[in-house]
């Protein structure tokens, strides 16, 4: 397969498993653009294909209960390896989950470094341009706050997708403080 056939299969599985799910903002966008935001950003900064691939995938597991043995059948170990590393064990509760994704972030392979920190970007992007109408001040300041932990512990891992997550940090914190 070559390298865009295979990144291409991946986006359009990745659009079918998830083709009911919106973002939680309240513009409701489908949830494939924020797949597709977060294997841009990797690719952006050279990731390699199963990287890429991994990223389309990365809430497959979590959000579709799609099994890491499909992932493997249909895109390989490398892949499905990838976005289990990344997947949060959803039947913890929410602040178990939480820390455990500050204590497991500075461990991770450099790939799943990659697509946690890019996820991040996109998710603090998302919260200052569509946050949850239900979220107050308090709950979005302090997302911000506990991706800034995660990020913590992802350092050293890719000089421009770190800055632009400064960028994105600073810019929610300014927002959401205005908006208090």
């Amino acid at each position: 397969m070559q390298y865009s056939m295979k990144v291409l299969a991946v986006a359009h599985q990745a659009a079918k498993w998830h083709v009911e799910q919106r973002r939680k903002g309240d513009a409701k966008e489908p949830y494939v653009n924020h797949l597709l935001e977060v294997a841009a950003l990797v690719a952006s900064v050279g990731a390699s294909e199963d990287v890429i691939c991994a990223a389309l995938l990365h809430d497959a597991i979590e959000d579709q209960k799609i099994p890491a043995k499909v992932i493997e059948e249909l895109f390989g170990a490398a892949v499905a390896g990838l976005v289990e590393k990344v997947t949060d064990n959803k039947e913890l509760p929410p602040e178990v989950r939480k820390a455990a994704q500050i204590a497991h972030a500075p461990h991770l392979s450099p790939g799943a470094k990659l697509i946690k920190l890019a996820d991040k970007i996109c998710n603090v992007n998302s919260l200052t341009s569509s946050p949850p109408a239900e979220w107050t001040t308090e709950r979005r300041l302090a997302y911000v706050e506990w991706c800034q932990m995660v990020v913590a512990g992802l350092r050293g891992t890719n000089m421009k997708l770190e800055e632009l997550f400064g960028e994105a940090a600073e810019g929610a914190e300014k927002a959401h403080q205005q908006a208090a």
